[in-house]
Order: C-alpha cells, then sequence, then structure tokens
C-alpha cells in the first residue's frame, strides 16, 4: 500500500463527529502529564522493576539481585517510577518495601503485557 491511500484528500467529511470530539477535547495540560506518565514505561529497567513488583512487593536489595544490578541503579529507577506514582514505599525498621502504586497501575502494566503477547 501507498501512502497516498492513507492520505484524506477533503476538509471535513463528519462535521458533527469533528465538533463533538473538539467539545471534548482536554485541556493541554492534561495531554503532557499523560505522555510524560507513559514515557516512564519507555525504559527496560524500569519494565523489569514493575514487572519484579507486580509479582511481589520487595526491597532495594532483592530487586538488585533479581535484576542483577546496583543498589544504587534500583535506586535511581525507583526514584523515577515514585515521581510518577507508579509505585510506594513502607518502611519496616530499617528496610524500606517498594510495591506497586495501586490496582491501576497493575492493570496497566498487565494490559499492555496483554497486548504485547497477543500482538505476537
Amino acid at each position: 500500500m501507498s501512502r497516498s491511500e492513507f492520505t484524506c484528500n477533503c476538509n471535513i467529511i463528519h462535521h458533527d463527529v469533528v465538533d463533538a470530539i473538539k467539545k471534548e477535547m482536554l485541556p493541554p495540560s492534561e495531554y503532557e502529564c499523560l505522555a510524560d506518565f507513559f514515557k516512564v514505561f519507555g525504559d527496560g529497567t524500569r519494565i523489569r522493576i514493575l514487572w519484579s513488583l507486580d509479582q511481589h512487593e520487595m526491597c532495594v536489595c532483592d530487586l538488585s539481585n533479581v535484576l542483577g544490578m546496583t543498589k544504587s541503579a534500583i535506586s535511581h529507577q525507583l526514584g523515577s517510577l515514585r515521581r510518577e506514582h507508579l509505585v510506594r514505599f513502607r518502611r519496616d525498621g530499617k528496610t524500606v518495601y517498594y510495591s506497586l502504586d495501586d490496582k491501576h497501575i497493575r492493570k496497566i502494566f498487565e494490559t499492555g503485557l496483554e497486548h504485547i503477547r497477543h500482538s505476537r
């Protein structure tokens, strides 16, 4: 298929649809926040951390061993995940345990995984 087969040569065909969508457009700041949110998923290390935390809550030392990375590198990535509210932590004495922030994050992660497995 050539590129021209996907090109529309008109201005607007469905004025009612265009008008309805324009009325429902989000504020630009919400699109930016959503884009930033999804950018966090664009890193393989962070995805491996999310997958691990989808299985079980873990401390930095355990994540470090599972992923074969330094504790410093894991902590750095957890900082990014915390800033976007993808993971949360709890303290138990001197140990800090991380888990996925809530069921929404688990659902987003698992839906993405289901999609890529289905697409293959």
